[in-house]
């Protein structure tokens, strides 16, 4: 009988040896979060069943990010394990001269797949137990998957090709970063700069929301239900569409649209025209209830020096779009709430 076996070590030769072990008996592999205390662990194995049996052919479980509710356990297939690594190694051009770096939590499916993809072509593998800028710089590495909140701590010169997912990328980011699409259901990137890779199937509903259907999707859930239609199309929650280059454009999470005075307003196209505003370190926007307007947009900003004023905030934006998108409300914060991988927590605000 195949069971859940937890993998609680630190990334490293053991968390692959480990790895190796697991599949090698048939098992199937659960990484839990280093960083949560032991309490935690505990709990976050028992949701997942950790020691219960399994699925032949079951490969990982791994927890959603839990950026809303609690996480769930996300069902990987050897099959679809294997289909990610072999079309993203292609679409990346990746040869026998290449070697992958792992940096990124291995719990999260952004890591982790790192590590799957190169078990399964054979290419040369390094495996940090976190991300530091000297060591991912020291490696020597030709290909890593990092995220944005850390691209400008390294050179990315170091690399031939950096994979860039969890939240949005910099507007100057550099030549060789491919940015991607993808979540835990789907095993990882399914989408590199605009275009789905080969097998996957991209479909815009009347509504606009994103629908994927590819061999490296999820099976189902760990608790035995599945987001899959009987198609086997999965509704991403994401609202996106194509753009005259052929292109697919992500406009957001469903959830995260604003709707203030009956306009739509994306707090990603609000968060990008206030990148370059030279009082603004970081900044995220969302939406507050507001009895008049429905919403009101908010930016949650970290200042540089000088925390700059709304009617500043508000030009900034207006010089880039119209001006209901401008906020209408702002609050200063030492730092962005966001998930080890980067992206930010739109919690509800009221």
């Amino acid at each position: 009988m195949s069971r859940l076996v937890v993998i609680d070590l630190p990334g490293g030769p053991r968390f692959v040896d480990e790895l190796r072990r697991v599949w090698d008996a048939g098992d199937a592999a659960f990484p839990v979060d280093q960083r949560l205390p032991a309490a935690a662990k505990r709990d976050l194995c028992a949701a997942m069943r950790v020691g219960a049996e399994v699925e032949s052919g079951d490969a990982l479980v791994v927890a959603t990010s839990g950026s809303t509710g609690a996480p769930k356990g996300v069902v990987l297939t050897h099959d679809a394990v294997a289909a990610s690594a072999w079309a993203t190694s292609e679409r990346l051009h990746v040869d026998a001269d290449d070697h992958w770096l792992a940096c990124l939590p291995l719990s999260h499916v952004g890591g982790l797949s790192v590590v799957t993809r190169a078990l399964h072509t054979g290419t040369r593998l390094t495996v940090l137990p976190g991300f530091d800028a000297a060591a991912v710089e020291d490696v020597g590495a030709t290909l890593v998957s990092l995220v944005a909140t850390v691209l400008n701590r390294i050179d990315p010169s170091r690399f031939r090709t950096i994979v860039l997912g969890g939240s949005r990328p910099p507007d100057d980011r550099p030549a060789n970063c491919v940015t991607t699409y993808g979540m835990t259901e789907t095993g990882s990137g399914v989408v590199y700069d605009g275009v789905p890779l080969d097998d996957v199937e991209v479909d815009i509903t009347p509504d606009g929301e994103i629908r994927l259907r590819a061999p490296m999707l999820l099976r189902c859930y760990r608790d035995g239900t599945t987001p899959l239609d009987a198609a086997g199309w999965f509704a991403t929650g994401d609202l996106g569409v194509w753009l005259p280059d052929g292109q697919l454009h992500v406009a957001g999470r469903r959830g995260d649209l604003i709707i203030t005075g009956g306009e739509n307003v994306w707090p990603e196209a609000v968060e990008a025209a206030l990148a370059d505003h030279p009082g603004v370190a970081d900044v995220m926007v969302r939406g507050v209830d507001d009895p008049e307007w429905g919403q009101l947009v908010e930016a949650l900003i970290v200042p540089v020096d000088d925390p700059p004023t709304l009617a500043s905030i508000r030009a900034h934006v207006k010089a880039h779009h119209p001006a209901y998108m401008a906020p209408k409300r702002l609050a200063f914060v030492e730092s962005l709430p966001r998930t080890s991988l980067g992206k930010l927590r739109r919690s509800p605000h009221t």
